[in-house]
Order: C-alpha cells, then structure tokens, then sequence
C-alpha cells in the first residue's frame, strides 16, 4: 500500500500544472471555510451545507429516502446530482434545513416543528412508521463537506467506535431496558415507551490551512442524538424530560419541535488528506485481515507442492522416458499419457455454453483486476462516492470485445459453426440472467417504496450502455476471434471416441465440484465475510490493497486447482486403459 501511495503521488506530482496550482482527483478537492465577513477577501465559504442521506437499518433490507419519514425537509432547493455508481447502490442525498455558518455557534436553534391529530389516520399512520422504524433501529446518515457525520461513543473495554449515522430514536422495552444503543438517562425511562431523537448537538472540528489563514478546512463532524420535551415549542430550550411519542395526550395532539446545536473546535492535529482515519480506524482490525493473507497463501504452497510434485515426477518420468527411446519398435509403444493422447482434445459435448462461459467469465475477470488496481491507487476510495460501482459498470461495458473475441475463438476451435447463436449467447446470456434477476428485486423494491428501487430512467440508462456499447463491442471482438485460425492441438483427436470409464469417486461430478470449489473458498471466506457484512451492516469497506492481493491467490489457487482435478481424470482414464490392454 505504501509502495502505491508513493506512485500515486509521483503521478500527480507530474501532472501538476505550472505556476504553483494545485491537482486534485475529481470530485475530492478540498474545500476552504471562513467566516462571512472574510469569504470575499480571501474565497472562501462561509455557509456550511448539510446533506442527508437514505435511512437503512441493519434489521431490514428495505432503506427508505429521507422525505417517506415525517423529518423536517427543505423545499424547493436542487438536490444534488448524483453519479450511476450511487444510483446503483440507493444513495438518496437530499439537502437538509439544517444550515449554519462557519464559527457561528448555535445553541437550541429551532428547525421545524411537526404536529400530529391522533384523530386524524394519515396523522397516526405517520407516527407509526416512526415507531416502527425505531424498533427496527433505522438510522440517519448525514453528510457534511463531502464526509459523515459520525456519533462516537464507547463499547467494550472503553473502546470508542464512530457509527457514520445515529438512530431515529429509542424504544424502552416492556422489562425497562433500551432495545438497541440509546442515550437517554435512565431516570426518564418508561416501559414499552418511544422516544424521538429531535435534538443534535454537532461538534465541526477544523484546522487553519498553512499560508492560507484565515481559511480553514473541515476535519471532522461529530454529533450527539438527544431527546427533548420542549415546554414551548416557539422558543426551545433544550432542557426538561424526553420526546415520548407513544403516549396519547388529553387533547390528542402531539407536538413534536426539531432543534439543533453547533459548536467548533480547530485541531491543529488531523489534516484534511487523513480526515477519514478516526472512522475507518473503526472498521475490522488490519491483524485479522493478515491472518486471511496467511491462510490464503497457506492453501497456495500446499496446491503448488502438488502441482510441482505431479510435473517434476510424474510428466517428468514420462518425458525423459519417450527421450530415451531409440528403435522404432519401442517408438510404436505407448504408455503413460500417450495412452490417452487421442482423446485429450476431443470437443466437449456443451461446447457452446462452455466458451459463452469463458467469453463472460473474461470479461468479468478483466473488470475485476483493473477495478481493484484503480481502487488500491486510491482513485476510488470511499469519499469518492460511488466511484467504485461506476466504474465497474463502465468497464463491464467496455470489455464486450475481449469476452466476444475469447468466445468466438473457443468455440471455433471446439469445431462449432453457429456463429451467430454464439455471438447472441456471449452478448445476452449471462448478462441477461444478472438483468432479469436485477429487475425482479427492483420491481419488489418499488413495491415496498423502498429508496433501493432503481428509478426507470436509471434502468433505460443501463439497458442503452448495455444494447448500445456492449452488444456492439461484443460482435465486434467475436468477428476478430471467428477471423483468426483455429487453436491448433499438438496431437490429432482420435476419430472414434474411447469408451468412457466408471468413474471414481473423487472424480464424479459432485466430489469434483465440492473439492473445485472448497479450495478457492478456503483463500477468500474471510475477505468475503467483510465483503459483506460491510453490505449487510451499511459500513464502508475500504481496505482495498488486501482484497486485491487475495484475489491474485484466488486466481493462483483455481488455476492449481483445475490442473489437479485434470490430473485426477486423466490418470482414472489411463488406469482403465491399462486394465484393457491386460485384458487382451
């Protein structure tokens, strides 16, 4: 990792323009703050914009957008653009009400305040989405200067962990103990009680820019979820009991009054370029990440000594063997894998599903590999915002023509003539599945008004880059691959096919296909395992320059792994000729 660093710097150390200005990846140059009185003098903001994000919760697969809760909202400003890669993912960013100023401290500043009819259905039924939601532990995800706003508290042995989100509230359950982690005292605790977070305390931390004061940059923002009952909703105070929505009143209404505070401290310390560290220091432990390396590279050495073994004896023997023969009539003998030599590249029954397969598998390999390089450089880091997902998508389209030309290669070689109904099927087939899978869960997803649901224009975008670039691409690579000659052999196939033999156990297709896929598995399940539960759980994964490295020892062990399973064949099939040639 530090050896990439150190080339990214060298690359953007010369790209760097003349007369001193400065280079910055797209979309992460830092912004400079000052207060208003100075922001025309020195260009710079003074006004602090708040953004909020989609709700998720990691007892529900379903997010919802900001606005399908009963929130305080900003209307009638242009939310901000977002790229496909976020679209993808169900990022849903929305301006907020809450603005303040630089190094303008607000003290209980009232946002907006909601009153519900309980006598009114539309009234209940908002209320009790929000009770709902606070059972399932939905959480908001702010943003601020293009980073989280995070709510840090302690867990075991006093360790601190920042959750880049807060809850919408706490539920007090019937025995009197908080469902999930909650910050109200517990002398206001009532059983089989809700109560609202409507109060943020939010802490901005910066740092004066060197030769540029009085600018300064924004390092972190850090809040506290609280619950007040405001006595009088006009002018909050920010003290008293908690927001119990859960209790009808005489009158029947319930008034719910969104405040919030704000407060800066400089930091001389943290610098803009490591202003995620105190978030990602909260992620898995690099040590457990090691252990993976160690047991992936373990899997590695213990296939290669296989390999190594079966090459340098068994091969081996067998060459030197055929070197040493002088007379003709020792020439006309075959033994060893000369019984099978006929056979061995023989065209398989499924030839055209098997090079679509290898066409497709290409393509994704090749996406693979240049995704996690660029992401291991640092371009697509996760305060890049859904830079990861488009570029993935962009390069999935890109590389139609290697998938149609290996497709088409394969398949001529297997000796097929359908041209045309392999090109289709390298163009259509696997991605087709992937398409009509990604559509039904979209369709549930709409159903439920989930944010995750794909908005139609985002789909007819995805099905033009996929008609209009890569079905082109891809009959493009295969015309390549169907004008090249075939792939010739090293020995002739026999015309009559040899009788197939009864199978050992080891080589049936099901023990095959567990040993072929254990191994790989064994390499990765640790890596995947925070794969996804950084999915499940809404967390940023970021360590990169691990999975890379993993994925090279995948590569490694499934290419070992099939020379061993070939292996495993070919002698059962040279044992059966050998028990023939006995028998006669």
């Amino acid at each position: 990792m530090a050896a990439a660093r150190s080339l990214l710097s060298a690359v953007l150390l010369a790209a760097m323009p003349p007369f001193g200005s400065s280079f910055y990846l797209p979309g992460l140059a830092p912004v400079n703050f000052c207060q208003e009185q100075e922001s025309v003098n020195h260009k710079c903001k003074s006004d602090i914009e708040l953004f909020v994000n989609r709700l998720d919760s990691v007892e529900s697969v379903l997010p919802y957008e900001y606005t399908a809760f009963d929130f305080c909202q900003e209307l009638g400003e242009k939310r901000p653009s977002e790229n496909l890669g976020q679209v993808l993912f169900g990022e849903r960013i929305e301006p907020s009400p809450y603005k303040f100023k630089f190094k303008e401290k607000e003290t209980c500043k009232s946002v907006c305040t909601k009153t519900y009819d309980l006598k009114d259905p539309k009234h209940k039924q908002k209320l009790d989405f929000l009770k709902k939601s606070m059972l399932l532990n939905y959480q908001h995800h702010w943003i601020v200067d293009n980073m989280p706003v995070t709510w840090c508290y302690e867990v075991e042995d006093n360790q601190k962990f920042c959750n880049p989100g807060f809850p919408i509230g706490c539920y007090i359950t019937k025995d009197g103990h908080p469902k999930d982690a909650c910050v109200i005292s517990s002398e206001f605790h009532e059983h089989d009680t809700f109560y609202i977070f409507n109060h943020v305390d939010i802490r901005i931390v910066y740092h004066i820019v060197e030769n540029e004061a009085p600018s300064a940059r924004l390092v972190a923002a850090k809040l506290e979820p609280k619950s007040f009952k405001h006595t009088n909703v006009d002018k909050p105070d920010c003290s008293g009991p908690p927001m119990d929505i859960s209790n009808e009143l005489t009158d029947g209404i319930i008034k719910v009054a969104y405040t919030y505070s704000v407060t800066f401290e400089e930091n001389k310390d943290i610098k803009w370029a490591s202003r995620w560290d105190y978030i990602l220091e909260s992620m898995p432990h690099t040590h457990i990440q090691w252990f993976s390396i160690m047991n992936s590279l373990v899997i590695v050495l213990f296939l290669s000594g296989m390999v190594a073994m079966i090459m340098l004896r068994t091969l081996h023997k067998d060459i030197a063997r055929y070197n040493q023969m002088d007379s003709t009539e020792d020439a006309q003998e075959e033994f060893g894998w000369k019984l099978v030599h006929g056979d061995i590249f023989r065209p398989p029954r499924k030839g055209m599903l098997l090079s679509v397969f290898l066409g497709s598998g290409t393509q994704i390999l090749i996406m693979t590999f240049v995704t996690l390089f660029f992401a291991c450089l640092g371009f697509l880091s996760p305060a890049n915002r859904g830079a990861l997902m488009t570029c993935a998508v962009v390069l999935w389209v890109l590389l139609g023509t290697p998938a149609g030309f290996v497709a088409a290669r394969f398949y001529k070689s297997f000796g097929g003539e359908k041209w045309k109904t392999n090109v289709l099927l390298t163009a259509f087939l696997c991605p087709g599945i992937v398409f009509a899978d990604f559509f039904i869960m979209n369709l549930i997803l709409w159903g439920e008004g989930s944010s995750a649901a794909i908005p139609f224009g985002t789909l007819v975008a995805v099905l033009a880059l996929w008609f209009c670039i890569s079905v082109p691409l891809t009959f493009i690579g295969a015309y390549f691959g169907f004008k090249k000659n075939a792939i010739e052999h090293p020995v002739r196939t026999n015309q009559i096919p040899r009788q197939i033999p009864e199978q050992s156990f080891y080589t049936k297709p099901l023990p095959g296909i567990i040993m072929g896929g254990i191994l790989p598995f064994g390499c990765i399940f640790i890596q995947l395992f925070f794969i996804l539960n950084s999915i499940w759980s809404h967390q940023m994964y970021y360590m990169f320059g691990f999975l890379f490295l993993v994925f090279i020892i995948l590569v490694i062990t499934c290419s070992e792994a099939t020379i061993l399973l070939c292996y495993f064949h070919l002698c059962a099939e040279i044992r059966y000729v050998l028990l023939q040639m006995k028998r006669i």
